[in-house]
């Protein structure tokens, strides 16, 4: 092997190395111009290094996984594992969000932006100081304000948002159709409920 070609495997070795390492202590996704300039590599020669990784740790069948979120790279628990990684967080008893936070935020993520109020019409009930916590979180952040009357504050999911549902974009939320019944089972439903009257 000649000496250039020596040279040029010692640096994609060490490159690895400290793209590896950097992700490990990375406490949020580490956009790839950042990466590409700690690693003195060009934006393309990481994103060609990063994949190149993740497929090899995928092959490999570790419990983590290299994913690109929010528009950064970093280290994640892989989704086979779920359910452990789930299990570890629940004994670790580690703050939770309540069940009407998640459906403050599903509404927000799916209609944003949005203002307080059109969450309350949505929700049926005031949404201000479960807002509030998700603000306080940094899920949901003021992000414009309504050309209406009042020019009410609208609310948005922020980039922690896409980094905890490990997702690269909003484009990524499943379809809400996903989650509504179809016609059949909706009427099957109804039918089940009816009251029929009873024969004197």
């Amino acid at each position: 092997m000649s000496d250039s070609n020596s040279r040029a495997d010692n640096v994609s070795a060490e490159s690895v190395r400290a793209l590896e390492a950097i992700l490990m202590v990375a406490m949020e996704p580490v956009d790839p111009s950042l990466l590409a300039q700690l690693l003195e590599l060009s934006v393309a020669g990481v994103e060609g290094l990063c994949e190149r990784l993740a497929a090899t740790y995928d092959e490999a069948g570790h419990g983590f996984a290299l994913v690109k979120v929010a528009g950064g790279y970093r280290f994640q628990s892989h989704q086979d594992m779920a359910s452990y990684v789930e299990r570890f967080v629940l004994d670790s008893q580690q703050a939770r969000i309540s069940s009407a936070a998640l459906e403050t935020l599903a509404i927000i993520a799916y209609k944003q932006p949005i203002s307080r109020g059109q969450v309350a019409a949505i929700r049926g009930v005031d949404p201000d100081a479960v807002m509030r916590t998700l603000q306080a979180r940094g899920y949901i952040t003021e992000s414009a304000r309504d050309d209406g009357p009042g020019q009410a504050v609208l609310f948005s999911t922020t980039p922690l948002f896409l980094e905890r549902l490990g997702i690269e974009s909003l484009a990524a939320l499943p379809a809400i159709a996903d989650f509504v019944p179809d016609a059949a089972v909706v009427e099957a439903l109804e039918h089940g409920l009816r009251i029929v009257p009873q024969a004197e």
